[in-house]
């Protein structure tokens, strides 16, 4: 999620200052990097609503948009830092590195390169290089002080060249062959790509005076630099998998909208400077300034997570929601279809030749289903649990329901009572509604004495969309045989 953020702030950004969004794939590392791997990253920000401008798909003016393409600008780049002294090669086999590492490491000192071969004199690196001898490409950092400052709250931020070493451009065996590092490919590529504004996670802060280091040393001015702070989970430890879902996947499996997601991450480490929590992305993008970024970490709040979102779905049109929500019914309750032929599947489901047909009778049903759930489906998983009723008679109970209104004493003759209304009570919700309290009133009872034994006989538990609505949309039939079913296993414990 912390990658969608960032994806996030640097579309809202670009967008709202008139800018161009440039997706750039960083994909040197061939074993991480494979034809899914892109596809998988382009469907997730098209499917967030995150359109760029330049990219691997679409192209610009500094295509190719794929590092594993621009080899050829990164050997010209290390070639000209090499010739202006700004780099050097250096000739330090693995094990004389290895060997400065176990020194430091007895002295009890961070290891950094000794930078032993900065002081070859460059007629003699030039013919070890030109005689093929295995070399990589260090950058010789000056001395003095890097420091830039973000327009955010975390202001202006410095370190000493002292503490940074002469790190590697380019692993060898040679400039021509090896491969380019990190620091250097991107810093190479903002250059040519002419990128302004860089934002990006606080454990790339100390990545960023090496590459201003590299802007300065190239003859380009570095872009602004905002370092946004981490996302943590609820107990403030880094988010990972045991707080729950961590990856934009994960969430869209569990059905959260796009719009909601966008909403949320927005708002972990940025806000207006208001109480409004709702935006739609276009209001996010007029209201977005780095000014308000945060300077803490952020918590990653499920619950409010599924709140902001529960708000965008009630935004829509019930029907869209049905749309929406049907997907998941289809998947998670396909042992309802067992047992229908194909053409009461149809019927029941509103298909036709497997598809949504919104002149079905189905359907309709469906739809008002959806709309009677309300708004306490948060996400589109949830219809799940709230659908199921209408097409699947409780085979079990929950433990919980059995437990706390099934074994309490007098539900059987609750049952009974509420049975003989259904029977001969009009299946109106305003109707049955005004029967039960008369009834509960004779029987001096509370409302609920009445009615919870009926919703777990109808539903399988305590939890769902109301009573009378509910038994509306059963019917009379399916309400007393669920009835009866449920008297049938009280009776039989």
């Amino acid at each position: 999620m912390g990658h969608v953020r960032t994806a996030l702030y640097n579309f809202l950004l670009a967008k709202g200052r008139g800018g161009a969004y440039i997706l750039r794939i960083e994909d040197t590392d061939v074993e991480r990097s494979t034809p899914e791997s892109l596809s998988a990253i382009l469907a997730a920000l098209r499917w967030l609503g995150l359109d760029w401008d330049e990219g691997p798909d679409v192209g610009g003016p500094c295509a190719p948009y794929l590092q594993s393409e621009r080899y050829e600008h990164y050997r010209r780049a290390a070639e000209g830092l090499l010739n202006s002294g700004a780099a050097y090669p250096c000739f330090c086999t693995p094990g004389e590195l290895d060997a400065e590492r176990e020194e430091a490491h007895k002295r009890k000192e961070a290891y950094r390169y000794s930078g032993r071969c900065r002081g070859l004199d460059c007629g003699e690196a030039r013919r070890r290089m030109d005689a093929g001898e295995p070399h990589a490409v260090r950058f010789a950092i000056p001395e003095g002080e890097t420091a830039w400052v973000e327009p955010t709250q975390r202001g202006r931020v410095s370190f000493s060249n002292a503490d940074i070493e002469d790190f590697i451009l380019w692993r060898g065996p040679s400039v021509t062959e090896g491969h380019p590092l990190y620091n250097f490919t991107v810093t190479v590529d903002d250059v040519a790509m002419r990128i302004t504004h860089v934002l990006r996670g606080d454990d790339h802060i100390s990545n960023t005076p090496k590459q201003i280091l590299l802007y300065r040393a190239m003859g380009a001015e570095p872009p602004v630099f905002i370092h946004m702070p981490m996302i943590l989970g609820p107990d403030r430890q880094k988010l990972s998998k045991r707080h729950g879902a961590t990856s934009l996947a994960e969430f869209r499996r569990l059905g959260y909208l796009p719009e909601g997601l966008v909403n949320y991450l927005a708002l972990l480490g940025w806000n207006e400077g208001t109480e409004r929590e709702l935006y739609a992305l276009d209001e996010l993008t007029a209201a977005f300034s780095t000014e308000r970024i945060s300077n803490t970490a952020a918590v990653f709040d499920y619950d409010k997570c599924r709140y902001i979102n529960g708000e965008h779905l009630r935004r829509l049109a019930v029907e869209r929601r049905a749309e929406l929500a049907f997907p998941y019914i289809n998947e998670e309750l396909d042992t309802v279809k067992r047992g229908f032929t194909e053409s009461e599947q149809n019927l029941i489901w509103g298909l036709q030749e497997g598809k949504l047909d919104h002149n079905k009778p189905g359907w309709s049903r469906f739809v008002d289903i959806v709309d009677r759930i309300g708004d306490r489906a948060k996400l589109l998983s949830d219809y799940v649990f709230y659908v199921r009723p209408f097409y699947l008679a409780p085979k079990d109970y929950d433990p919980e329901a059995v437990k706390k209104v099934l074994s309490k004493g007098g539900v059987t003759a609750s049952l009974t009572e509420a049975r003989r209304l259904f029977e001969k009570t009009d299946l109106d919700h305003d109707t049955l509604e005004a029967a039960f309290r008369a009834k509960a009133e004779e029987l001096g009872l509370g409302l609920g004495k009445l009615v919870q034994p009926v919703r777990v006989a109808l539903t399988g538990g305590t939890v769902g969309i109301g009573l009378f609505e509910t038994v509306v949309l059963l019917g009379r039939e399916e309400t007393l045989a669920r009835i009866d079913a449920c008297l049938g296993f009280i009776g039989g414990r």
